[in-house]
């Protein structure tokens, strides 16, 4: 199994270590255009690698696609990082340039490849992908509700004082801050709903902090983080390497489903080796359908500044 992450930054980095830690793949190449840095840090992973037990063989590469080939999966986390006071959505002019080129050059050389969106705007990134490649869409995944899900979780535990394996909880919709819909009243703590322990106005604060998880840790370190976003990868790689048909939501185009048309968004899907093994149409409440549709709109208006 051979996995490909193109940006050597700290969450290319993170990915890496995270998939190489997890010993499934055989191969991790990390790719970036900045002369040497990739191999650096691949170097540098590699030296941790009878520390942290792992056989996975990490290789950098200096932006040449053909150490790419015959890539499994390839990860993309390619672009600018986003800074304190900035939107996700105002990465876009520069990204878009990005992924598009880095999106066609992995194709070229691995056809058969399915494609993780992390880039920013991830929704509209992974959207971009889908339009500016011949590949099907089970094969295009955006990470973003995965990570989304985990910041929900850390929210979860920490109001409800428990340890974070007794929290479930997901998050859906747009990977921004005003279109992510934290489904609250889904969470649970050992199959116990979260309202049975939380007050109305304490699950509120959950749903906020959640939705501000990124912009919260972006004022705090200065860039985005890259921890959790990179764990959140590795788990994705993972669910379709080894064909584990785990849930997890996803940015992925949808075709009708929650009623919804030609746009990338978060929503809960099954991940296999074929990637996209299904996606699950869940009920929602009339305040959670309006907050999904109200997201939507939101990730079609930022689609709407891309050129194809």
């Amino acid at each position: 199994m051979k996995i490909t992450v193109v940006g050597a930054g700290a969450v290319g980095a993170s990915c890496a270590e995270y998939i190489a830690i997890k010993n499934f793949a055989s191969e991790v190449v990390l790719l970036d255009i900045k002369e040497g840095y990739a191999e650096g840090k691949a170097m540098d992973l590699m030296q941790t690698a009878s520390l942290n037990a792992f056989d996975t063989k990490i290789t950098g590469s200096t932006n040449d696609y053909e150490k790419t080939a015959n890539s499994d999966i390839c990860v993309i986390t390619s672009g600018i990082p986003r800074k304190p006071g900035m939107t996700r959505e105002e990465l876009i002019g520069i990204n878009a340039g990005i992924v598009k080129t880095v999106s066609t050059s992995l194709i070229q050389h691995s056809p058969n490849t399915i494609i993780i969106v992390v880039s920013n705007p991830m929704d509209t990134m992974t959207y971009l992908v889908h339009k500016s490649t011949n590949l099907p869409k089970n094969r295009i995944i955006g990470m973003g509700g995965a990570l989304d899900s985990a910041r929900f979780k850390y929210r979860l535990a920490e109001a409800l004082e428990a340890p974070i394996s007794d929290v479930d909880g997901m998050v859906i919709g747009g990977h921004s801050d005003k279109g992510m819909v934290p489904l609250i009243n889904h969470a649970t703590r050992n199959s116990v709903k979260v309202s049975e322990f939380l007050s109305k106005d304490r699950m509120d604060q959950v749903t906020e902090a959640t939705k501000v998880g990124g912009a919260t840790l972006t004022k705090l370190l200065g860039t985005s983080a890259w921890y959790a976003p990179g764990a959140a990868v590795s788990g994705l790689v993972q669910a379709i390497a080894c064909d584990q048909h785990k849930l997890f939501p996803c940015s992925v185009l949808l075709d009708g489903e929650f009623g919804l048309h030609d746009l990338c968004i978060g929503v809960p899907v099954i991940l296999g080796k074929n990637g996209i093994e299904k996606i699950i149409e869940i009920d929602l409440n009339d305040k959670e359908k309006a907050h999904l549709n109200e997201s939507a709109s939101g990730v079609k208006k930022t689609n709407s500044l891309l050129e194809f």
